[in-house]
């Protein structure tokens, strides 16, 4: 019996132990091909970095060394500057380097990406190179060559030593092995001396866009906790009794702001609303309501958001954009001054399609952004003038006079015209000074065309 019952299973044992190595063994060899192939990508990506580092140092040069009036040159060289050091964030982004301090230099790239794009995209004939950004393309070049000679010395340990990028994930992993680590000793070198460059003047384009909204930028004194209850209960028309809570959040930061959160019998349902501190300015309100099914068209629900905004205190406003998302409807709304569209000065307000209510807007580019009464340019052109410069197939819905942040960030008086191209719905808005195009922005919702009427 027994031997019977082993010639049996026997066989069948044999056949799963074969069967359980295969099995092992195909799993082995797919995991080494995934890591093979992995570390084959982190080494291309490396040495693909270290050569663009070294790209990039040789063309700040070749833009340094022609005729300070060789704009044409200039252009090219900083439009090259600009692609090598792209390619040099895109490779940073493939290495394994999150846990790893490395901040310094993505930043420090993406200042030189910035700077050379606005630089070259600026009429060099009519605004040449400035004295500052001949220091700063010198400044670039010496530091260019410090970061390449570091990633250089990395590069000839790794293949010396026949380093592999899969074992600086592990040694991330743990901060002892980290410290002795010759890749990541490389890389921290590297951000400790871009961390140790003097701060370079970038001039106003580039700035802007690193510059954080704080309440520094706000007028006014800081306000407290009761003195916003009292501007929630009043926003809300939530009566004397209303129940409301004020929290301060970041404290101590440049963006100390309050959350009043308001209760009452007045109201449908909660309502939360933000403040700043300083000035006491609203931020945003939501209205926490259930909304029920849709029954007003996207222009009955602008109507009712203009109403609320007039009865707020946001005078002279007027929607740009009207979208719809099921039985929820969200508009633009800009500020307009002499008939001129002012586009920084921005609030977007959500509206419940079921009655049209607002329930929820967000001010933070009308807080910061808000100046008063501007001092409008005078267009240079006339609006004719610069149709002429549309392409002729454009078909013009409609037309009027707007103020806009361009690329670099300068407020431009510019005619934004409507209308229709290649099957699809557009804005241009084009400079009212010489008739360049600064933006061209394709409307997406069919519901737009409530905003513009």
């Amino acid at each position: 019996m027994y031997k019977r019952l082993s010639a049996v299973l026997f066989p069948i044992v044999t056949l799963f132990m074969i069967g359980a190595f295969v099995w092992g063994y195909q799993e082995n060899q797919e995991k080494n091909a995934v890591l093979i192939k992995a570390e084959n990508q982190y080494q291309r990506a490396f040495h693909d970095l270290s050569y663009h580092m070294d790209r990039l140092h040789s063309e700040l040069g070749n833009t340094l060394a022609v005729s300070s009036t060789s704009n044409a040159m200039h252009r090219k060289g900083l439009i090259n500057v600009w692609r090598l050091t792209s390619e040099a964030q895109n490779e940073i982004n493939q290495l394994p380097l999150t846990m790893l301090p490395f901040n310094k230099t993505e930043d420090f790239l993406s200042r030189i990406s910035n700077f050379s794009y606005q630089t070259s995209m600026r009429n060099l004939d009519k605004e040449p190179l400035s004295q500052d950004e001949f220091k700063n393309l010198k400044a670039l070049y010496k530091n260019s060559a410090d970061i390449t000679k570091d990633l250089q010395t990395v590069q000839s340990k790794v293949i010396q030593n026949r380093l592999r990028w899969m074992d600086v994930e592990s040694a991330m992993a743990t901060e002892e092995k980290a410290l002795d680590n010759t890749i990541i000793d490389g890389f921290k070198t590297v951000d400790k001396r871009v961390g140790e460059y003097p701060e370079l003047n970038w001039g106003p384009a580039v700035s802007s866009i690193y510059d954080k909204r704080s309440v520094k930028m706000l007028s006014g004194v800081s306000v407290s906790k009761e003195d916003i209850k009292r501007k929630a209960a009043k926003f809300a028309d939530a009566g004397s009794k209303a129940s409301i809570q004020v929290t301060e959040n970041g404290k101590g930061t440049d963006w100390e702001s309050y959350t009043a959160t308001v209760k009452s019998k007045n109201l449908p349902a909660i309502v939360s609303m933000d403040f700043t501190k300083k000035g006491g300015l609203l931020i945003s309100y939501h209205d926490n309501r259930k909304i029920g099914k849709k029954s007003v068209t996207i222009k009955q629900a602008k109507e009712k958001a203009n109403q609320f905004l007039n009865k707020k205190g946001y005078k002279d406003m007027t929607a740009v954009t009207a979208d719809q998302y099921g039985n929820m409807g969200n508009l633009t709304y800009v500020s307009v001054q002499d008939g001129v569209l002012i586009y920084p000065e921005k609030i977007t307000v959500r509206v419940g399609l079921d009655n049209g209510e607002v329930t929820g807007f967000q001010a933070s580019d009308y807080v910061y952004e808000h100046k008063g009464k501007r001092n409008l340019p005078k267009p240079k052109m006339t609006i004719d003038e610069v149709r002429k410069k549309i392409n002729p197939e454009f078909k013009e819905t409609y037309s009027r006079l707007a103020l806009i942040k361009d690329d670099q960030s300068k407020e431009t008086l510019c005619y934004e015209f409507g209308g229709n191209i290649n099957g699809a719905r557009y804005r241009l808005y084009m400079d009212a000074s010489d008739g360049s195009e600064k933006i061209v922005e394709e409307l997406k919702s069919s519901d737009q065309q409530a905003a513009v009427k």
